[in-house]
């Protein structure tokens, strides 16, 4: 049977969470679920190397560590039996384009794929028509739908090769138009900005991105399809240019030069010994 850790950033209380451990273990999974035992969200894929309590809930194990630190703590066998899959989520936002770097949920299936494990993220988008930050609450979000969206995944996920990564991100409106596959947009769904600038302080936030990129997950979320792109963990790739390669300079030993003798001050200069002439024979 395969063996599946559950764990999410949003901490071991979310309903997403227990949506994921739900469709996996209906479909047959040795399920153990562990997740942070408060928000851990943005962390990417930050570990804490520092005491860990554990704590039993009826949701799973409650873990002060974040979603990367569990994914490691999981492989070394701390919960039991060490996972074949890690699926992370389901978080509460989407996670795409270029701004999964930052995510928590995300991080966990990276971690994951670097011991040789395969991953799926899952992300239900909760943003509202209309291009503001406003979310619904909890209750009127399609966790279970989003769920079994995930559970249409799950044999390929174990099929895959090691180190495999899936991020799926699914429309928070009802019913999904499909699933499509779906490039990485070269920006996130929302972008940092700046308020409030003073001389010695400022105020952070968030707003919506107005970009589009035909064929990317924030576009094809946008229209409605749950989208899913493979991912890798950060891997050396060819540079754009390529540098010569330079060999140590040789240092050649100095030629020490006989040093010339000055005369000190107020000393006669040396006198070089005057040449002699041969003498010209007389013609008489």
């Amino acid at each position: 049977m395969t063996r599946v850790l559950i764990t999410n950033d949003d901490g071991i209380a979310a309903p997403g969470l227990a949506a994921l451990a739900g469709a996996a273990r209906r479909h047959g999974f040795d399920v153990v679920v562990a997740a942070p035992a408060r928000e851990m969200s943005g962390m990417s894929a930050a570990l804490r190397l520092e005491h860990t309590s554990v704590r039993r809930t009826d949701a799973g194990l409650a873990v002060d560590a974040t979603p990367a630190s569990i994914v490691g703590l999981a492989a070394r066998g701390a919960f039991g039996e060490p996972p074949d899959v890690v699926l992370s989520g389901i978080n509460r936002g989407a996670n795409v384009g270029l701004g999964i770097l930052h995510s928590g949920t995300v991080g966990a299936v990276l971690t994951a794929a670097n011991g040789g494990l395969r991953g799926l993220a899952v992300s239900l988008d909760v943003l509202l028509p209309g291009g503001d930050l406003s979310e619904p609450p909890d209750g009127e979000l399609p966790w279970r739908a989003a769920a079994e969206v995930a559970a249409g995944l799950f044999d390929e996920v174990v099929a895959a090769p090691p180190g495999t990564v899936l991020n799926l991100n699914v429309p928070g409106r009802v019913p999904v138009a499909g699933l499509r596959t779906a490039t990485l947009a070269p920006f996130g769904q929302v972008e940092l900005v700046i308020a409030a600038p003073t001389s010695d302080s400022f105020e952070p936030g968030l707003e919506r991105s107005r970009a589009s990129a035909p064929g990317s997950d924030v576009d094809l979320l946008g229209e409605g399809f749950a989208t899913v792109t493979a991912i890798q963990p950060p891997a050396a790739v060819a540079m754009p240019f390529i540098p010569a390669q330079r060999q140590p300079a040789q240092r050649q030993p100095a030629q020490r030069q006989p040093a010339q003798r000055q005369p000190a001050q107020g000393q006669p200069a040396q006198r070089q010994p005057a040449q002699r002439q041969p003498a010209q024979p007389k013609v008489d």
